[in-house]
């Protein structure tokens, strides 16, 4: 029991950590659209454009990926409360938790290698 409380803490701060990261990249991506839509207005042609209509709807992408991993984060702290602690600690929590660390991992590769691209178009347009 005092094994499973321990996973079971590791994995409550494993989930407050993501939702404060995902949350800054929320907001992130709503400064990245503000400055998408600065670019947007100053008209310098289809040489701006045609990657400024690509990163907005990449940011849409992230926003609504972002959300997803939010909700499941949710999902799974409820597990967590409702958690059983004779069960088995082997058994269905310790399988979502792979699960949604491999997705948070891939999350963050992705964010940032959007980010990276976003970051030069910027430094181009801006």
């Amino acid at each position: 029991m005092i094994t499973k409380a321990n996973y079971l803490s590791d994995l409550r701060f494993n989930l407050e950590t993501w939702k404060r990261e995902l949350r800054f990249h929320l907001n992130e991506m709503d400064t990245f659209e503000e400055k998408l839509e600065e670019i947007a207005g100053r008209e310098f042609g289809k040489r701006a454009t045609i990657p400024l209509e690509n990163f907005q709807n990449r940011v849409m992408i992230e926003k609504d990926a972002i959300s997803k991993l939010l909700h499941r984060c949710r999902n799974k702290m409820a597990n967590i409360n409702n958690a059983d602690y004779n069960e088995n600690i082997d058994g269905r929590l310790q399988n979502e938790q792979h699960t949604l660390k491999d997705d948070m991992r891939t999350y963050i590769r992705l964010h940032y290698d959007l980010k990276e691209e976003m970051m030069d178009y910027f430094r181009e347009w801006l």
